[in-house]
């Protein structure tokens, strides 16, 4: 399953587990787990971690080991700050 390292502004990285994609909600960003199957957040996705936004420099998108090469490379989503 992949996981999001999350760059904050304090230099520091969390890394958050089980997470399928993330959005903002107000003054948070919040990472979600969809469900097998689903790539959309709707009403089945579940909370998993939500940080301040306002925190955040980067998230990467990082696959598990030997998936990235299946998809060709790895995904870097990355916010304005």
């Amino acid at each position: 399953m992949p996981h999001f390292e999350v760059s904050l502004h304090d230099r520091s990285v969390d890394v958050i587990e089980g997470a399928d994609a993330y959005q903002q909600e107000g003054p948070m960003t919040t990472f979600f787990r969809c469900g097998e199957g689903r790539e959309a957040i709707d009403s089945w996705s579940v909370r998993i971690a939500s940080l301040r936004t306002a925190d955040i420099v980067a998230i990467h998108r990082r696959e598990p080991a030997g998936a990235a090469d299946r998809i060709g490379r790895s995904r870097q989503l990355s916010l304005s700050a």
